[in-house]
């Protein structure tokens, strides 16, 4: 969790729909990298279920 001046704590993480006025340039910067690595890895788990697929398609002539 991060802590702000106030001694306040915010967890690091962030969740759809949240509410953004509290978050610093510097939060916001953390967050739009946390949810750009989330998505790179949501990519790379979409690529390999797709070669799964076409091996499985190849290998059952579906």
């Amino acid at each position: 969790m991060m802590r702000d001046d106030d001694g306040v704590r915010r967890p690091a993480t962030h969740a759809i729909g949240q509410g953004l006025d509290a978050l610093s340039v510097d939060e916001l910067d953390a967050r739009i990298a946390l949810l750009r690595a989330e998505i790179a890895r949501l990519e790379a788990a979409r690529v390999a279920k797709q070669a799964a697929l076409g091996a499985a398609d190849a290998f059952f002539k579906r």
